[in-house]
This record gives C-alpha cells, sequence and structure tokens, in this order.
C-alpha cells in the first residue's frame, strides 16, 4: 500500500479490528513505511520549520488499541507485550550496529545505515534515527522523536517520545547536536541543528532557556549552535530569598565554534 493508499484506508477504517485481513495488511505496510523512512510522525516543512503527520500517529495508537497481549517470552526473560509493535529484526545488510548487552529497537522505528547503538538502550515506535548517530548506553530514543544526522545521544540521556495527543510535535533533535550524559529533552522540544546540550540539561515544552550572549529567552526551541548548561536563578517570593533558595534554568552561555566542535568528536573513533 502506497502512503496514500494507506492514509485513506486509516481514514475510513479507524475502529476495524487488527485482526480483520484488511487491517492486518494495513498495519504491516504502515510498520514496513516507518522503518523504511518513507513515513515519518514529523518531518521538514521545506521552509525551517517541522510539519506533524497526525495521521500516521492516530495510525500507531490504533495499533495499539486494537491488539492484544502476547506472550514475547525468550528463555529467561518473561515479556509480555502488544502483538503489534514486537521488538524489531535486523540483519547484518542493515548496516547498524547493535552492540551485544540488551537494547531494543521496536517495530515501526526508523534506523538508518551507519546508526550505533550501545547497550542498553531503547528506540520506540514512530521513532527517526538518521545515518552517523550514536544512542549510548540507558539512552531513549521515544515514539515518534526526530533525530537528525550524526547526533550523539549520550549514556542516560532521555529524548522522550510524544504519541499523545496524535497533533501535538514529538520532540525533535536537528543534525550535529550533541545531547551530553543525562539530558532530558521532554514535551516536543525542537533542538536545532548543531546545539550542545551539557550534562544534566532539562528541557520541557515550558521551560524557558535564557540566552545569555543574545540577551533573551527561548521556549519550545534550542537555536542552531546553541551550548546550554544547566544554571540556576534566584526564586520568586519573599520565602526563597530569606533561604536564598534557587530553581534550576538552562542557559546560553555560548554558540558553537571550533573549540566546541573539537570537545564533541572525542568518540568518533568508536563509530
Amino acid at each position: 500500500m502506497t502512503p496514500e493508499a494507506l492514509e485513506a484506508f486509516y481514514a475510513q477504517n479507524p475502529e476495524a479490528p487488527t485482526a480483520s485481513p484488511q487491517r492486518a495488511e494495513a498495519h504491516e505496510a504502515l510498520l514496513a513505511a516507518l522503518e523504511s523512512g518513507i513515513l515519518r510522525a514529523a518531518e521538514p516543512d521545506g521552509h525551517g520549520g517541522w510539519r506533524v503527520n497526525t495521521w500516521v500517529k492516530q495510525a500507531i495508537l490504533a495499533g495499539f488499541r486494537h491488539s492484544a497481549l502476547q506472550d514475547l517470552s525468550v528463555p529467561g526473560f518473561a515479556f509480555f507485550d502488544k502483538s503489534a509493535y514486537p521488538a524489531r529484526a535486523f540483519t547484518l545488510e542493515d548496516g547498524v550496529r547493535i552492540v551485544p548487552g540488551g537494547s531494543t529497537l521496536r517495530r515501526g522505528a526508523f534506523i538508518a545505515k551507519g546508526v550505533v547503538v550501545m547497550p542498553p538502550a531503547y528506540v520506540n515506535v514512530g521513532a527517526f534515527v538518521d545515518e552517523g548517530t550514536l544512542v549510548d548506553s540507558h539512552a531513549l530514543v521515544g515514539s515518534c522523536a526526530q533525530v537528525g544526522k550524526r547526533v550523539h545521544v549520550s549514556a542516560a540521556a532521555q529524548i522522550g517520545g510524544v504519541l499523545e495527543p496524535a497533533g501535538a510535535r514529538p520532540v525533535i533533535v536537528e543534525d550535529d547536536v550533541f545531547v551530553g550524559g543525562l539530558v532530558g529533552l521532554f514535551e516536543g522540544i525542537h533542538v536545532r541543528a548543531r546545539a550542545v546540550l551539557a550534562s544534566g540539561v532539562i528541557i520541557t515544552g515550558s521551560t524557558v532557556i535564557f540566552d545569555l550572549v543574545k540577551g533573551k529567552e527561548w521556549r519550545k526551541e534550542v537555536p542552531e549552535g546553541a551550548v546550554v548548561v544547566q544554571g540556576s536563578r534566584p526564586a520568586s517570593g519573599d520565602f526563597a530569598k530569606a533561604h536564598g533558595l534557587q530553581v534550576s534554568a538552562p542557559m546560553i552561555v555560548k554558540y558553537r565554534d571550533a573549540r566546541t566542535n573539537a570537545a564533541t568528536t572525542l568518540e568518533d573513533a568508536l563509530r
């Protein structure tokens, strides 16, 4: 089924059971299209922005609603999950380096050639991980998250997914971004190309990012080439003032330069 045929099917048959022949065919075509990169939950709009493909997210959600729990256990490990989205199988020809140690990449996720996955890591359904990206140990790429080329997702980083509501923008990380260890990106935050997020930075859709270079505030977006660290600012109110309390606040302390580039390429040899 072509993407156009898939979109038409899900529009006309939103509640058809997954077990029906038509739904089973459409669901398999949906997974294949997502895994090949033909379909994406969100994609560049060609004008510097991103477009959410709401129907794709709705189709993924339909797979959860209309499938049953299945025994996916292997010797020594018990697993029970919705039958619509088992773990994805890879071959050597896929060109993805999956280091032994317990990682899982779910069906319906696009994993490009040259991607490296260090154990244990998890990539969820609808995610898009482009060429040359490294997903390090204990890292998560959530449902429908969009990760560009040559991104470094460091150990224990969490790139949250946004599956519901279907029209909401997922987390987007563009090309050549460095995501430091223990970084958390949630609620549809958009990280522009070449940004550097230092270890421990947490950014949600409502987080205010203070730009110390340009003297402005950013919301829902990390600008291109920004170097962000986790800082703090005074908490408001008399009680906070009396006790010297602070709240965490991500801050842009510089924009990427040659020195920053050198610092973020230390692990290239591992690829």
